[in-house]
């Protein structure tokens, strides 16, 4: 289980982290905190920690997607880097929930340029997409987020986990 939203504290990761979250995310906090990132970093651990990368047409978006900064996706993910981070979910906000397909070459773009593993999230619609974030393994893609799809029916998670264990991904 990740936890994420309205993390922007020590005391809230470290809440998240005892009830159970094997991950905290942090999304506005990156952008508007970075020290806290650092921070969270050096008192629970990289495994411990991502960042939450929401953009719309090349910006990044934060508190709740309300406030677009100028900072683009790979500048954020690059700054991240520096800071320790090593994972990011990265959001496509203009395909998440309307099942338009996942974003997958932005997500590797994104992974490729800031040297994170990073999980899409954001417009899954059938199982292509879960098989395409799977083949972008290689090139830095660690997972996908599943949302609207499953509920719909539309992806069936054992099919999903099928499909990505085949390719050798877990």
């Amino acid at each position: 289980v990740q936890f994420g939203g309205g993390v922007r504290t020590l005391a809230d990761a470290a809440r998240a982290l005892d009830a159970g979250a094997a991950r905290v995310i942090l999304g506005t906090a990156a952008v508007e905190q970075p020290e806290l990132v650092a921070a969270a970093i050096a008192q629970f651990g990289a495994d411990r920690i991502a960042v939450g990368i929401d953009a719309r047409d090349g910006r990044v978006k934060t508190r709740g997607w309300l406030r677009e900064t100028a900072v683009s996706p790979a500048d954020l993910g690059r700054q991240m880097r520096a800071l320790g981070v090593t994972t990011a979910i990265y959001t496509d906000i203009s395909r998440d929930g309307v099942l338009s397909g996942v974003n997958a070459a932005a997500t590797a773009d994104l992974a490729q340029a800031a040297g994170l593993r990073v999980i899409a999230s954001g417009g899954v619609a059938a199982l292509a997409d879960v098989q395409r974030c799977a083949d972008l393994a290689p090139r830095g893609v660690a997972g996908v987020i599943i949302g609207r799809a499953l509920y719909d029916g539309r992806v069936d998670l054992a099919q999903a986990v099928a499909a990505v264990s085949a390719r050798g991904v877990s």
